[in-house]
């Protein structure tokens, strides 16, 4: 699988977000990499990011921390 780089930052998934996305049916790559880079990023505590994609059947949330050189993907949720 290839690298993906966001804000010139190294995107890295935990082992947890994989397993949360696969119990959540979030199909990944392909939906996580689709939210990652057009959705809506906010900014939350001091290292704090998280991505929100809204559709018409349910909105999808992805949660990372911001650690210098890379950002990682903690946790995924599905959202109402």
């Amino acid at each position: 699988m290839e690298e993906i780089y966001l804000f010139g930052k190294r995107i890295l998934l935990m082992h947890h977000a994989l397993r949360r996305a696969k119990e959540r049916k979030i199909s990944y790559p392909d939906r996580v990499f689709q939210i990652l880079h057009p959705g809506k990023v906010k900014r939350f505590r001091r290292r704090g990011i998280k991505w929100t994609k809204i559709t018409k059947k349910d909105s999808i949330i992805i949660i990372g921390e911001d650690i210098g050189e890379y950002i990682i993907i903690k946790t995924i949720e599905r959202g109402n």
